[in-house]
C-alpha cells in the first residue's frame, strides 16, 4: 500500500533561488547539492528536489501538515521570513472547521501552504525544523479529466477518494493526498490557474508484493523504468516512482486521519484478489 510522498522533483530557473528560500528562509536541510540539481529535506521521510531547467516553469501547488497546537507561532515565524498571501477579504490565515492554513510562493511562483487539523494526533511523527514540518500532506495534480484520473488511481494504486467533485477530489494514500483538479479550476486563494507542471511525485510504499501487483496492471507502454530505484511510469501525463519505504504502514491510524479506515479497507481488498483486481 501507498504511505506517503516520499519525494518531489520539481524544475526550477534558479538553482540559487530555491535556495535561498527552502534553505535561508524555510531552513529545510540540504541533503544533496550538484550542479544542476539541488535537494530538501523537510524531514527525515521526504525530500523535495529541483532540476534547473532553461524553459519556463509552470507552478505547482503543494501543502506541508504542520502541528495544529503550534501554528499560530509557526505563522508568525513564517511572516518573519516572507510575504503570506491575502484572501480576498484581506484575512491571511483561513480558519476552518478541519483546521487552518496559510500560503505563500517561492521564486517559480509554486504556491506552497501550511496546514494543520486538530485532529492529527502529535506526538505520532515529530516536527521538523524551524516551523515543525510533519509531513509532506499535498501535491497539485491539475488534469484535464480528474474524473478519469481519480478512478485510475484508486482502481490501480488502491487509494482513497474524498471530497469528490466534478473538478475536486482528494486521492489519498496514508499520509499522501494528491489533490486531482481540473486544469480549469484556480488555487485558492489567489485564483491561480492549476496549471499541469512538470515534476515527478515518488509515493513511498510498504512491499515488492504491492509493486509487483501495480506493474502487473500497468499497460507496459507507461513503463518508464523498473529498477531498485523503484517503478517508475507515466500517469495521465506525469511521472509516478513507486518505492519500498521502511515509513510505517499504520501511519494514518496512528494519526487518527480521518480516512484511514477506509483506506485500509480499500487496500485489504486489493491484497486478497491480487491481480485479479486490474
Amino acid at each position: 500500500m501507498i504511505t506517503h510522498f516520499a519525494d518531489l522533483k520539481l524544475k526550477t530557473v534558479s538553482l540559487q533561488g530555491v535556495k535561498q528560500f527552502y534553505h535561508d528562509l524555510l531552513h529545510f536541510p540540504v541533503a544533496r547539492e550538484e550542479e544542476n540539481e539541488i535537494e530538501f529535506q523537510p524531514t527525515p521521510d521526504v525530500t523535495l528536489t529541483f532540476e534547473e531547467a532553461s524553459e519556463p516553469v509552470t507552478p505547482v501547488h503543494i501543502a506541508f501538515e504542520v502541528a495544529f497546537s503550534q501554528f499560530e507561532l509557526i505563522v508568525q515565524k513564517l511572516g518573519e521570513q516572507v510575504p503570506l498571501l491575502k484572501w480576498p477579504d484581506g484575512k491571511i490565515v483561513e480558519y476552518i472547521d478541519s483546521g487552518a492554513n496559510v500560503y505563500f510562493r517561492d521564486g517559480d511562483g509554486n504556491l506552497v501552504e501550511f496546514i494543520a487539523h486538530p485532529y492529527v494526533k502529535e506526538g505520532v511523527l515529530a516536527p521538523n525544523g524551524t516551523y515543525g514540518i510533519l509531513y509532506l500532506r499535498e501535491v497539485g495534480l491539475p488534469v484535464e479529466d480528474p474524473i478519469a484520473a481519480r478512478l485510475w488511481m484508486k482502481q490501480t494504486l488502491g487509494l482513497t477518494l474524498a471530497k469528490e467533485s466534478d473538478q475536486f477530489a482528494f486521492v489519498i494514500g496514508g499520509t499522501a493526498h494528491a489533490v486531482v483538479v481540473s486544469t480549469m479550476r484556480k488555487w485558492i486563494p489567489i485564483a491561480m490557474y492549476a496549471l499541469a507542471p512538470s515534476m515527478e511525485i515518488t509515493y513511498g510504499v510498504t512491499d515488492e508484493s504491492f509493486l509487483d501487483r501495480v506493474r502487473s496492471s500497468l499497460d507496459r507502454r507507461l513503463i518508464i523504468s523498473d529498477t531498485e530505484e523503484g517503478l517508475l511510469f507515466r500517469m495521465y501525463g506525469y511521472s509516478i516512482r513507486l518505492r519500498v519505504t521502511s515509513f510505517p504502514d499504520d501511519i494514518a491510524v496512528r494519526l487518527n486521519l480521518p480516512h484511514a479506515a477506509v483506506g485500509e479497507e480499500v487496500n485489504s481488498v486489493i491484497n486478497e484478489v491480487g491481480q485479479s483486481t486490474f
